[in-house]
């Protein structure tokens, strides 16, 4: 789990450190998707899928 961990935290601030320099190139967005794919085996990811699924409700219940 430390190392699962360590992991995304790495990740997580390679995706901010690509996003801020220079824009998102394609060795930028593997990197993205390995974070998302560590981050989706921590115990965080039933709280983000919550939320996803919250904003999803919220932005379809609108109404122009």
């Amino acid at each position: 789990m430390i190392l699962s961990i360590s992991g995304v935290v790495m990740l997580g601030v390679l995706v901010v450190v690509f996003f801020r320099k220079d824009g998102l190139k394609p060795s930028h967005a593997c990197t993205s998707a390995l974070f998302g794919f560590y981050l989706a085996s921590t115990a965080l990811a039933p709280s983000i899928k919550a939320g996803g699924e919250s904003l999803a409700s919220l932005l379809g219940g609108m109404k122009f």
